[in-house]
């Protein structure tokens, strides 16, 4: 059995009978930057599972050792501590600490760049806006846009700039990638490269209101072939998306899937900040309960109802 399989069993076991048994996509990952997550994973739970089971044999060890008997009943304890245990038991968990951290920071750079293997691979990049309850994704490159599902071409890293239409939403590729928030006025990068092509599923883990948890969309991975026919057949038979429209569209609602010829960013960009409450109607953000600070009576919007931006 490899090495990495063994590593993965291990940790994989007690993460099982944790969560039921449930399928653990993470430790299924089909591409570069999720696989350099998983090792990460890994490495610390096993790290931790070695720590765990010394601390227990230690503990066993000396409760067996120490315990009181006959032959031990006038045994008077030193009351002076012992300078050589003190300094052991202080540099080790800064050891531990070290072996955590060290990967740790190595892997979070690494991945805000383009995974190694495809350097010499231009991106694909994918603007991405999150909404009450829904995912936008743009394509400036192609000209087209999706709503709830987004397409990408297996073998190629794809640069998703992320970014918000109102509140805080959390973006996570499980089988790709690790997750990143979106925030409106902010725009952050998260690479992700499909080895094959197939389909997976992403997600909002971020609570932002009582509609998140079904806030998903399906990621299908093609062949370059097959992603640039889809692009071609979008341009020439979806429907243009209006400014009117998109207001809709961004409504604290669910969605289904929605596919335009053009994209919002010809006359919005949410991550380039500007008027934070345009498009916002403080009214629609009631289903959240309290609509926040943001939303006070004192402050105006337009709601998106008036075309002056």
């Amino acid at each position: 059995m490899k090495k990495g399989v063994l590593v993965s069993l291990l940790a994989i076991v007690p993460l099982f009978i944790l969560s039921g048994c449930e399928s653990m996509v993470v430790f299924d990952p089909q591409g570069p930057v999720a696989r350099s997550i998983t090792d990460l994973i890994n490495w610390s739970i096993v790290l931790m599972a070695f720590v765990c089971l010394v601390v227990f044999v230690l503990f066993g060890y000396i409760v067996w050792k120490y315990r009181a008997t006959k032959d031990n009943a006038d045994y008077e304890p030193e009351e002076h501590g012992s300078t050589k245990l003190e300094i052991v038991w202080t540099v080790i968990p800064f050891l531990i600490i070290i072996a955590l951290t060290i990967p740790t920071v190595k892997t979070i750079y690494a991945l805000e760049d383009i995974p190694e293997d495809y350097k010499d691979h231009d991106p694909v990049v994918i603007n991405v806006t999150s909404a009450d309850w829904k995912w936008i994704f743009s394509y400036p490159e192609e000209g087209i846009e999706t709503v709830n599902y987004v397409n990408i071409p297996a073998g190629v890293p794809v640069e998703f700039k992320l970014t918000s239409a109102g509140t805080m939403q959390s973006f996570w590729i499980p089988a790709l990638a690790g997750q990143k928030y979106t925030m409106y006025g902010a725009e952050t990068d998260l690479y992700v490269v499909a080895d094959n092509p197939g389909n997976y599923e992403g997600q909002n883990t971020s609570f932002n209101g009582k509609g998140y948890a079904e806030m998903k969309f399906d990621v299908e991975a093609k062949t370059l072939a097959d992603y640039d026919k889809w692009v071609d057949e979008v341009k020439e038979t979806a429907p243009e998306l209006t400014e009117e429209k998109y207001k809709e569209i961004i409504k604290p609602t669910h969605l289904g899937r929605m596919t335009f010829s053009n994209t919002h960013l010809e006359w919005i960009d949410h991550g380039k900040g500007g008027d934070s409450n345009y498009y916002l109607n403080p009214e629609l953000y009631r289903v959240h309960g309290y609509p926040g600070r943001t939303f006070e009576k004192n402050q105006e919007s337009d709601g998106g109802e008036k075309d002056a931006h």
